[in-house]
């Protein structure tokens, strides 16, 4: 199985399941995990206080980033020994699979043949995901489970439709859930498959039924599962989170798999033909009214041909009481995005500007944003909270920035004022009044020059010629700065004269004889007598 990283909303749900009694394997199955993930999550945040039945408050942010950090995968995964048997043996395995043969005697044949054992689980992926194997045409007819406990969701198209005022017509999507043993459905229909128009179908399936089934079984629609796979499906967390507040669990059915979701699927065409066909409405407001409208007074009394009971009378008589409670106030759904910060300090969310600190410029973080609070979270930690901003709107904490770059930034004129009265209280009087005007902010690079001199020459000096400057009422830091080099000319120390050098003997020095070299006599004339 391929490595992904198990979200910060996927932790939290196994370990909410794991605290209602849920074992391992439910666990990995529903949330499309592996089994010994699961148990070392649930180990680790055993060994840091957590128990089952202590409530949902025990799953505070710094237990589960404790988890996090201490379960956490350093990095993607390859396949283990037992995958690499398989390979190894593929051309076997594909032969014992070909001609029908169990895998639990193929199991046997390969250990007789390699004398390594391999998990059974793991040569039902391999033959699943490599060869090919289980691809038969062969159902079964699902038991509808207890009452009050599984709720089946399709999302099926039912037509166009044109608003009043209008130009165009647009395509009408529904929202259908059926209860699993009485068959009592709610119908929602919506114009996107977004997670807020999902939310509010679930919303208001809740309020007509009156309560809140145990378990969904929804199909692959974006807004809920955002990666579909048969053995590890990924949820969207802002819908998983929505399903931890109503506390109930998801379920999803295989992509192209309708026998995961019968009591529903087979309803689409229902409900198209019976609510929708042939009608007209003036809105999607009053396509709504209908639709629960119809869902009492026609689908709910009409004899189901398989139950040969009425969906309403049913539901009344054995699921109603068995569902958990209904919400008791309206679910605010948040914003889930990952953003990558920006060079500036800040990532953009929902059109608004937020601060992260330095060490995590360019690097990818998750957002949870909803109406007061912003969280930014990195690898599961929680690294910086921001109020919620407007579009258009900034939120900025000068301490992400490096040390001496957030005044600047920030424009805050108060705290360069401060950091200037305390270099003296001369330098902070003349701070003030380069500061003063109607664009105070405009001149912070004066004193930020103002405080470069008395790092440069120190407070004594730099304090005196403020003075002299504010006594004659100049107010230029150009010249403090010319005072100050010229103060130093003047008192810097006279070079000593030529006639104070004493002029020293060297122990080795020569003469100037010892360095002249012998006359050379000119050769004679050609022709002339030598003797």
């Amino acid at each position: 199985m391929a490595y992904r990283e198990v979200s910060v909303i996927e932790v939290v749900e196994v370990l909410r399941q794991w605290q209602t009694g849920l074992g391992y394997r439910r666990i990995a199955a529903g949330l499309g995990l592996d089994r010994k993930t699961v148990r070392r999550y649930v180990e680790a945040a055993e060994r840091r206080g957590l128990s089952r039945g202590g409530g949902v408050e025990q799953l505070s942010d710094g237990i589960v980033g404790a988890v996090l950090q201490a379960v956490r995968a350093k990095g993607p995964s390859v396949h283990g020994e037992s995958w690499k048997i398989c390979e190894e043996n593929r051309g076997k395995l594909k032969e014992w699979v070909e001609t029908g043969l169990r895998l639990t005697k193929a199991s046997e044949l390969l250990f007789r043949l390699t004398g390594r054992h391999v998990p059974y689980r793991t040569l039902h992926r391999f033959a699943a995901e490599e060869l090919g194997f289980g691809n038969r045409r062969v159902t079964v007819r699902v038991d509808d489970g207890k009452p009050g406990e599984e709720l089946q969701v399709d999302f099926g198209q039912m037509g166009r439709m044109r608003e009043e005022g209008a130009n165009s017509e647009r395509v009408v999507w529904a929202l259908i859930f059926t209860a699993c043993v009485s068959r009592h459905q709610f119908v929602f229909p919506t114009f996107t498959q977004t997670v807020a128009e999902v939310i509010e179908g679930f919303e208001k399936a809740w309020g007509f039924f009156g309560g809140v089934f145990k378990v969904v079984i929804p199909d692959n629609v974006k807004a809920i599962i955002t990666k579909a796979d048969a053995l590890s499906p990924r949820f969207n967390d802002a819908f998983l989170e929505y399903a931890q507040a109503r506390g109930f669990l998801i379920d999803p059915a295989r992509v192209r798999k309708p026998d995961d979701k019968p009591r529903v699927e087979r309803q689409v065409g229902y409900v198209r033909d019976s609510y929708f066909s042939g009608e007209e409405f003036r809105d999607l407001a009053h396509a709504r009214e209908r639709a629960e409208v119809w869902c009492r007074s026609v689908a709910g009394l009409r004899v189901h041909g398989t139950t040969q009971k009425r969906p309403l009378e049913m539901f009344e008589e054995k699921e109603k009481a068995f569902l958990l409670p209904p919400p008791e106030s309206v679910y605010e759904v948040p914003l889930h995005v990952d953003v990558t910060a920006g060079a500036d300090h800040h990532l953009r969310v929902d059109r608004a500007l937020y601060s992260v600190p330095t060490a995590y410029i360019g690097q990818k973080v998750h957002v949870r944003a909803d109406r007061q609070l912003v969280r930014i979270s990195f690898r599961g930690q929680l690294i910086k909270t921001h109020p919620r901003q407007q579009p258009g709107g900034r939120s900025t904490d000068a301490k992400d920035y490096p040390e001496g770059k957030g005044i600047y930034a920030t424009r805050d004129v108060a705290s360069l004022l401060e950091a200037a009265r305390r270099a003296g209280p001369d330098v902070g009087t003349y701070a003030e009044r380069l500061l003063a005007g109607p664009l105070p902010w405009s001149r912070m690079r004066h004193v930020y020059r103002l405080l470069g001199l008395v790092r440069t020459y120190g407070q004594e000096r730099v304090g005196s010629a403020c003075q002299k400057a504010l006594d004659l009422d100049v107010v230029d830091v150009t010249r403090i700065a010319r005072m100050l080099e010229n103060a130093l000319e003047k008192t810097a120390p006279t070079p000593p004269s030529v006639t104070a050098v004493n002029v020293l003997s060297f122990r080795f020095q020569r003469t100037k004889d010892e360095f002249a070299l012998p006359r050379r006599e000119p050769p004679p004339a050609r022709g002339a007598d030598t003797r």
